[in-house]
């Protein structure tokens, strides 16, 4: 079994529609996957949620969600105000080693990669740590964005992942627009220099929008072949990162 955990920089940076992504070009290799979504916050009992986002873009139904707070808030401090400590890191990896027939098991995290799940002060590097413990040595891919402040993001989350000893994430952006400005294209170069990680993908701006046919060929078209597309990405930086300057000015 692969095991792919889903981080990013922080909050609505990509992080549903890049698990889609992945999960719908496994699927497309005829590849059996699971996707779990251990901590759940800012959804109601009964209310849709992350997961149904998920089954909408790509149709999988191996979904799995652990824990749920209604209130939009760290998975730790929802639980505090409910006077609870929070999900159980061991029980939480246990489940998800139940998957382990499966192909693909892709978990997806809370927030940044720094968010705590408990009151223990741990989080997913911690359940990923739990994991290789039970054997599934997880890999973290790393959802960041090209817009100005995204290279200080991605440097200052993808340092604990490293320092962890998990070594350099699949660095995916999870926001590129359709006319990306000299920021966009400038960071486009810079990002993997941040972060010390290379780039396994860039996903288009509005993608969570599209159809399900749409999306599997997207998901391919945007993704290295080692999260399952084939998406090359020397060519796509050369063809869209920033060129220099024709001239240099010069002020005396």
């Amino acid at each position: 079994m692969s095991c792919l955990l889903v981080t990013g920089t922080g909050t609505g940076i990509g992080k549903t529609v890049t698990t889609a992504a992945l999960a719908a070009a496994a699927l497309g290799q005829r590849r059996r996957v699971a996707v779990v979504k251990p901590v759940q916050t800012g959804v109601a009992p009964g209310e849709l949620a992350d997961l149904a986002e998920l089954a909408r873009l790509t149709g999988l139904a191996d979904l799995h969600e652990y824990v749920r707070y209604r209130e939009p808030l760290a998975p730790a401090t929802a639980a505090g105000r409910l006077g609870q400590p929070g999900p159980s890191l061991p029980v939480l990896a246990d489940r998800i080693a139940e998957l382990a027939d499966r192909d693909l098991v892709l978990v997806e995290g809370a927030g940044g990669v720094l968010v705590r799940f408990n009151a223990a002060g741990h989080g997913l590097l911690e359940l990923a740590a739990a994991l290789t413990d039970r054997g599934l040595k997880p890999e973290l891919v790393l959802v960041c964005s090209s817009r100005l402040g995204g290279l200080h993001d991605a440097a200052a989350a993808a340092g604990p992942i490293v320092q962890a000893g998990f070594g350099p994430p699949h660095l995916v952006i999870g926001d590129w627009p359709a006319e990306p400005g000299l920021a966009e294209r400038c960071n486009l170069r810079d990002l993997p220099d941040y972060a010390g990680a290379p780039l396994a993908g860039v996903l288009a701006q509005g993608a969570g929008g599209l159809d399900r046919a749409r999306f599997a060929e997207l998901a391919v078209r945007s993704l290295t072949p080692a999260l399952g597309g084939r998406w090359d990405a020397a060519d796509f930086v050369a063809s869209q990162a920033a060129p220099p300057p024709i001239e240099e000015e010069t002020r005396r």
